[in-house]
């Protein structure tokens, strides 16, 4: 075969083969289209400081509705300190983790935000921040139900998970012998993997918006 044909050959196969790659790249930009967008927030941290969604855009976020008098929140930060363990584990590999109290003024769980400076520092939470949602705008746009009720954001603002920080709804339940559902998607996810799952039942106490 001369050169001039075998190069016509070549890229020929070569055009078969990007032929064949189109749809695959196709379907995975029309799967992470499909995906639901993260509802754009403003609302202000413990520290006084604005937040709002965009500022984490190209990050992974974790959004964490708590309540601190919760008994399936305290099943997660007594005595095993999981949820600190996987705020820690996580922000170390760049994730941002968002603790997001929607409890209104006088409802079970409602600190100020000194309050929830001390709650911080003496529960050694290791949230990026905690944000304080008093009048309910944040958990309502989610449609927070529980706490703890999880969520999981994409670098580009798609909901990747949400539900159920794990499989058993004893708040008496060691949370090491759990399947934790945040666990699985976050490592997944990291590793560009799908989540085993992306959605489960929340379970907990009902968030306590303002009446």
């Amino acid at each position: 075969m001369s050169k001039t044909k075998y190069l016509f050959a070549s890229l020929a196969v070569a055009a078969l083969g990007v032929a064949a790659l189109a749809p695959r790249v196709a379907a995975a930009d029309k799967e992470e289209t499909e995906r639901p967008m993260a509802p754009a927030f403003k609302v202000k941290d413990y520290d006084g400081k604005e937040r709002t969604l965009e500022e984490f855009k190209g990050k992974y976020v974790v959004l964490e509705w708590v309540n601190l008098e919760c008994p399936f929140v305290k099943k997660h930060y007594n005595g095993s300190a999981n949820m600190q363990k996987l705020q820690k584990t996580y922000a170390d590999k760049g994730v941002v983790w968002l603790a997001i109290c929607s409890s209104a003024a006088g409802k079970q769980g409602h600190l100020t935000p000194e309050g929830w400076k001390t709650a911080y520092t003496e529960k050694k939470m290791a949230a990026t921040t905690v944000l304080i949602d008093g009048d309910g705008a944040v958990g309502k746009a989610y449609g927070a139900k529980t706490t703890p009720h999880m969520w999981i954001i994409g670098p580009k603002g798609t909901i990747e998970y949400t539900g159920a920080i794990d499989d058993d709804r004893n708040p008496q339940a060691d949370p090491a012998k759990t399947k934790n559902f945040v666990a699985g998607a976050l490592d997944a996810l990291l590793a560009g993997k799908e989540p085993p799952v992306r959605e489960t039942p929340p379970y907990g106490c009902s968030v306590k918006y303002a009446d």
